[in-house]
């Protein structure tokens, strides 16, 4: 499983799996620990076309602001 993590703040995470053959990334918001920490899965989607609606409907960041998680 690879992930990708938005390179403003660090809270907005894609997972990027592979199940039954195909591809799912899942758009999660993680909350600092100061907030108590914890995620929220926003949403799941099969292609990167959908990932992009997705990202533009939810959250302040597209898909040019997310960096490989290192």
């Amino acid at each position: 499983m690879s992930e990708l993590v938005c390179g403003c703040c660090g809270r907005w995470r894609v997972s990027v799996e592979r199940i039954a053959g195909r591809y799912v990334y899942r758009l999660v918001h993680r909350y600092p620990g100061r907030f108590g920490g914890g995620k929220d899965v926003l949403g799941e989607v099969g292609s990167v076309t959908e990932l992009a609606e997705l990202l533009l409907r939810r959250t302040p960041v597209s898909l040019a602001d997310l960096r490989e998680a290192a």
